[in-house]
């Protein structure tokens, strides 16, 4: 094999980059197909508002002219000021089954951050913890959620070949949503009884200004977490609106206290579930059809946010936000929940998700090299 290693410079080259994945998983009935038209955007380095403040360098392995692998490295000056630590991203890999096809991605990758005085670098990040990330290592037998990743069970194996090491585990719970449990139902009637805050849900009529109110808790609720960088506000007016077409208005939910917003839990319904049935990542001119079809049929959710304001932390909002969205879920046709991903040290919520019956499915591994 005489692979080389290029960079991506030209919109076919991109194209190449995007579809790489469809030639991997051909045969793998377990991954769900992003939808093209928004891998495009996702990729694209002067309109989408991630690529506003980072910068990357997109690589290809390739022998005499077929797509071998793929990998991405990333520097993110946002994530560097807010961490106060030097360092930088790798993400989108995508490979073929060959440990020399994937040293020579790493190494260009960290080649690129190195010149550009990275000290580390950590991932899979596509493209930073706002988005997806992290390698599957267990639970390769069930489709990812919506925002989930997938891949290859040799994938692990290749980067750990290629020198990295494990530096977080990253957790995706399960439960049956059948009624509340009822130690969850007795812990939220306790923790509004003592404390002074309500639930509500999102106000979809006052959508933008909800927005604003959401954006301000989620930089707040996650500053401290392990891998996080802030939202930029066009980010995060981004994503929302993205989200807003799937929503289900019932179980985006709002704790506040004295009337101003201190935690926010988002379910998702599970998306993945329908466009598991566009292999082609297609909408037009037939797959739009299959996706309403089976959307209809979606009976599961993710709850991929849920957290609390520091100075309200301890107080039960945790256990009210959890509470609500199993009242609301039980009211309709989902019978399936996934809540993730959960740092494997945050204590707390992983305390709560097994107190109420849920357990671990899915593990996913953010993976370190120092360079």
């Amino acid at each position: 094999m005489s692979q080389k290693i290029i960079e991506v410079r030209d919109k076919a080259q991109l194209a190449a980059f995007i579809r790489f994945p469809w030639q991997i998983y051909r045969n793998e009935p377990n991954w769900v197909a992003p939808l093209l038209g928004e891998e495009y955007k996702l990729h694209n380095f002067n309109k989408h508002p991630f690529w506003k403040h980072a910068k990357a360098k997109y690589y290809l392995a390739v022998d005499k002219g077929k797509v071998l692998g793929r990998i991405a490295a990333i520097y993110d000056p946002n994530f560097i000021s807010f961490q106060k630590k030097n360092w930088g991203y790798w993400g989108f890999f995508e490979c073929i089954e060959n440990q020399n096809v994937a040293n020579s991605l790493f190494k260009a990758a960290s080649s690129w951050l190195k010149e550009r005085n990275i000290e580390k670098m950590i991932g899979p990040m596509n493209p930073s913890t706002n988005y997806s990330c992290g390698l599957l290592i267990n639970g390769f037998d069930s489709p990812p959620c919506i925002m989930m990743t997938y891949n290859l069970r040799y994938y692990p194996g290749l980067v750990e070949g290629a020198g990295l090491t494990k530096a977080k585990d990253l957790l995706a719970w399960t439960t049956d949503l059948t009624e509340a449990p009822e130690r969850l139902v007795k812990l939220d009637r306790y923790s509004l009884k003592k404390w002074d805050f309500t639930i509500r849900k999102v106000d979809f009529s006052n959508f933008e200004s909800e927005v604003e109110s959401i954006y301000s808790v989620y930089n707040k609720a996650w500053e401290l977490n392990w891998g996080f960088v802030p939202f930029t506000r066009l980010e995060f007016e981004k994503i929302a609106k993205d989200l807003k077409v799937i929503a289900d208005k019932d179980i985006l939910l709002i704790a506040e206290s004295k009337g101003k917003p201190v935690g926010f839990s988002m379910a998702l319904p599970d998306i993945n579930q329908a466009l598991s049935h566009l292999r082609s990542g297609r909408l037009f001119p037939f797959g739009i059809f299959k996706l309403l079809h089976y959307r209809k049929k979606i009976n599961k959710i993710r709850v991929l946010i849920l957290g609390v304001m520091k100075d309200f932390r301890n107080k039960g909002i945790v256990i009210a936000l959890c509470h609500k969205t199993f009242v609301e879920v039980y009211k309709k046709n989902y019978t399936q929940g996934e809540s993730s991903w959960i740092l494997e040290d945050n204590i707390q919520m992983n305390s709560v998700l097994k107190d109420i019956g849920a357990r671990i499915y899915k593990i996913y591994r953010m993976y370190e090299k120092t360079i």
